[in-house]
C-alpha cells in the first residue's frame, strides 16, 4: 500500500478543515437569518424557541453570535 508522506496528509487535512470551517460559518449565518425571520414573524425569540423545541437561550445566543461577527469595526467575513 502506497501512502502519502505525512506532511502532505497534514496539509490536505488542514485544507479540508478550512473548507469545513467556512461551510459551518456560512451555515450559521444563514441559520441566524432564518431565526431573525422567525422572530419577525412570530414576534419573539421565545416563540421561535418554542416552535423549534429549543431553549430561549439557544436561539438568543445563535443570534447574538452572528450579530457580534457583524459588529462595526470588524471586517466582513465574506470578503476574500
Amino acid at each position: 500500500m502506497d501512502t502519502k508522506p505525512w506532511k502532505d496528509r497534514v496539509r490536505e487535512e488542514e485544507q479540508l478543515l478550512e473548507q469545513l470551517n467556512k461551510l459551518a460559518s456560512e451555515s450559521a449565518t444563514r441559520r441566524a437569518q432564518a431565526l431573525r425571520e422567525g422572530v419577525a414573524q412570530t414576534g419573539s425569540i421565545a416563540e421561535v424557541a418554542r416552535e423549534l423545541g429549543k431553549s430561549w437561550n439557544a436561539v438568543y445566543n445563535a443570534l447574538k453570535k452572528q450579530d457580534s461577527k457583524k459588529a462595526p469595526g470588524k471586517p466582513d467575513a465574506t470578503t476574500e
